[in-house]
């Protein structure tokens, strides 16, 4: 995807206010051993890339003053309850050096499972991403999850994913192996038999009761 930006020559408190006023975003360009770069791009265009799945997990081409630079989306703030993006940061990559992301899962074939079809299971989804290294250049935009073979009872885990060529899965100690998707069969409760007993014999009483009134 192809970002514009314009260079930002005045910064703080009061110059981002007026920023946004103007329908501008301010940002900043950091990484890759050059000094960061403050920049401000249309808010109305930055909202909208936003809205974008590949926005957040692909290497963007980011024009600055004619030049362009290859980034990724580090971070972004929302205000609290407008639709107004406040800030965004941008980290440069080299083509040369392994990056870190959490790239998004496509879950397929769910209903062609036997956990679905034959068992009336429920897919639910733990996790809707997975985090990787690897080069920029073999970044996917999304790694798809096929549930074609899921089980009732059964999940799936991250090192059950197939990865692309060229990316390695980023496990951390709390979780070596977390759960991304499980095939469940909905529990339902059954009425005590005493309360489904008690309501036919609590009609019947009411209804002789009103009789005798009669």
């Amino acid at each position: 995807m192809k970002i514009v930006a314009f260079e930002r020559s005045v910064q703080g408190t009061g110059a981002s206010r007026r920023l946004r006023n103007s329908g501008k975003t301010p940002g900043i360009i950091y990484g890759s051993k050059n000094k960061p770069e403050v920049i401000e791009l249309d808010h109305n265009a930055l909202f909208h890339a936003l809205r974008k799945e590949a926005f957040h997990s692909s290497i963007l081409d980011l024009e600055v003053g004619g030049k362009s630079q290859k980034v990724l989306l580090r971070d972004y703030q929302m205000h609290p309850f407008k639709p107004l993006v406040l800030h965004i940061d941008f980290q440069r990559v080299s083509a040369t050096e392994k990056i870190h992301m959490r790239i998004p899962l496509h879950f397929t074939h769910a209903e062609e499972s036997a956990a679905v079809k034959l068992g009336g299971a429920i897919i639910s989804h733990i996790a809707n991403d997975i985090e990787v290294t690897c080069l920029p250049a073999d970044l996917p935009e999304f790694i798809e999850v096929n549930l074609s073979n899921i089980e009732v009872g059964h999940s799936i885990h991250a090192k059950d994913v197939a990865l692309p060529k060229g990316v390695s899965l980023v496990l951390h100690v709390e979780q070596e192996n977390p759960v991304l998707v499980n095939a469940r069969v909905p529990t339902v409760k059954a009425e005590p038999v005493e309360a489904a007993v008690a309501a036919p014999a609590a009609a019947a009483d009411a209804a002789k009761e009103k009789d005798a009134k009669a």
